[in-house]
């Protein structure tokens, strides 16, 4: 199968990774037969190198290199903190306007992985800005009504789940987040409004070409459920500019890798939402 991609030149590929695919094989999920790196390498015909990651359950802007020297050129870059990074999260709550937060935070200790310890904690530094806020008249917890902000996320640095643990201790957890948000929230959202997966979404990321030095800039779309959501909650002219133009369909690729979602599996018992008003 194909995945969409954003860029492509001869030292550099990016795809738009659908939630629910993993960038490599892992032991976390033995399981699992599609990886993005595999794909990636089945659509070229031949070895790529992955220069960062994102979570299975995370969508968005996905690079490879083309050669292990380009590889190591833009690891340098992350290394030296010069990429900017911005990712858009649904989460629960009234989000503050701003947040600038430097919280440091151990690795997570995968409960798969063999004799692994708790390490010190590292540096780690995140910016939030709230984009739109939403108050629904459903009571999901212990208020009448239930109270949801649209997040960008702007990582200063590359700790593993760090938007997802940044936000939990801001008391802001994820919408679909099974490690770090709540689940009742998360499965009326994937029972009510056809959202079976972590709202976050790696929306641009942008760089230096390691060989013209001109700027990169990578924007991946959003997918179906994310759409459904911006357009119900009426975020369209909220979002980033570069992701308001819903005219044309998303890759049927961004909805394949639901099946295993990083979701809880019980039902929601909470009666669905009013209809929209027309």
């Amino acid at each position: 199968m194909s995945l969409p991609v954003i860029y492509q030149d001869d030292h550099l590929i990016a795809i738009n990774k659908p939630s629910g695919l993993l960038v490599h094989r892992s032991e976390i999920d033995r399981h699992e037969t599609r990886f993005a790196l595999q794909l990636v390498r089945n659509m070229l015909g031949h070895h790529v190198f992955p220069v960062h990651r994102l979570d299975k359950p995370t969508s968005g802007v996905l690079l490879f290199a083309k050669s292990s020297e380009i590889a190591s050129k833009v690891v340098d870059q992350w290394r030296e903190r010069a990429v900017d990074k911005r990712y858009l999260a649904l989460t629960r709550g009234y989000f503050p306007e701003s947040v600038h937060l430097d919280k440091a935070m151990s690795p997570p200790v995968d409960k798969y992985a063999k004799h692994e310890t708790i390490k010190p904690p590292q540096e780690a530094i995140t910016d939030f800005r709230c984009l739109a806020q939403i108050e629904l008249p459903i009571a999901i917890d212990k208020y009448p009504q239930s109270r949801y902000s649209l997040v960008e996320a702007i990582p200063k640095t590359g700790r593993k789940h760090q938007i997802r643990r940044h936000l939990k201790h801001l008391a802001h957890p994820i919408i679909g987040d099974a490690r770090y948000g709540k689940g009742k929230h998360s499965r009326y959202f994937r029972d009510h409004f056809e959202a079976p997966r972590l709202l976050l979404h790696a929306w641009q990321l942008t760089m230096e070409h390691p060989v013209s030095g001109e700027e990169l800039v990578l924007t991946a779309e959003l997918d179906n459920v994310f759409r459904r959501l911006v357009k119900r909650f009426d975020w369209q002219q909220q979002l980033p500019q570069p992701l308001q133009d819903f005219s044309h369909e998303v890759d049927p690729a961004m909805d394949d890798f639901f099946v295993e979602r990083d979701e809880p599996t019980a039902v929601s018992d909470i009666p669905p939402p009013p209809p929209l008003a027309e």
